[in-house]
């Protein structure tokens, strides 16, 4: 992880020391998460969230720029009946995993108003629950289960933006999760990956 830091600081430094134009943001929007991988024959869903922050954009010529950010996301899936394991019956889930996400992304403008992107991205979980609604049984039940996951999540980020004004854009974004983010036995080599697509508007000041 502190390789990781070190790298991107290393990027920043170099984008600031290059940069033609330096724009603060801030954006939010919609996310619609889910988990892939080894999910033991569960049929997970997306479930709906949201990401809000903020974002420097470092130009670095008319083409390119790099845009750090900082961003709190709502993520997880959802399934439907669902086994309990300790009573067997069985209910609709939802996980609900909260990260603190720094993507960099590297910008190029396609046009003067339109660019594509992409970049990795670290993620911190700052928790983790499920809500559990068994069937037959009234009210939900909330259960922490942080210890499930791992602490920091890596992926790579995709997507495309554009830009309606000097100050004001939208964009939407593709987080292809590269780390296994349950915790698992050292003899089970099953993996679970987050996959969050973002719809987001920005203002740049």
């Amino acid at each position: 992880m502190k390789k990781n830091i070190l790298i991107i600081a290393a990027v920043l430094m170099f984008g600031l020391s290059n940069a033609q134009e330096a724009k603060f943001g801030l954006k939010g929007g919609l996310n619609i998460s889910n988990f892939s991988g080894d999910t033991e024959g569960i049929d997970f869903k997306s479930r709906i969230g949201f990401n809000v922050g903020a974002f420097l954009e470092i130009k670095l010529s008319d083409k390119f720029a790099i845009q750090p950010e900082v961003l709190y996301a709502t993520q997880g899936a959802t399934a439907d009946d669902f086994v309990d394991l300790e009573s067997g019956i069985t209910g609709d889930v939802a996980f609900k995993l909260n990260y603190i996400n720094i993507p960099v992304m590297f910008k190029y403008y396609v046009a003067e108003k339109f660019n594509i992107e992409a970049g990795p991205q670290i993620g911190f979980l700052t928790s983790a629950k499920t809500t559990t609604k068994l069937n037959g049984y009234s009210g939900k039940h909330d259960m922490d289960v942080k210890d499930m996951f791992e602490s920091i999540d890596f992926g790579l980020n995709f997507g495309a933006e554009y830009d309606f004004t000097e100050h004001i854009s939208a964009g939407l974004r593709y987080n292809l999760g590269l780390a296994n983010i349950a915790k698992t036995e050292e003899e089970d080599d099953s993996k679970v990956h987050n996959g969050v697509f973002s719809l987001s508007i920005g203002y740049k000041f």
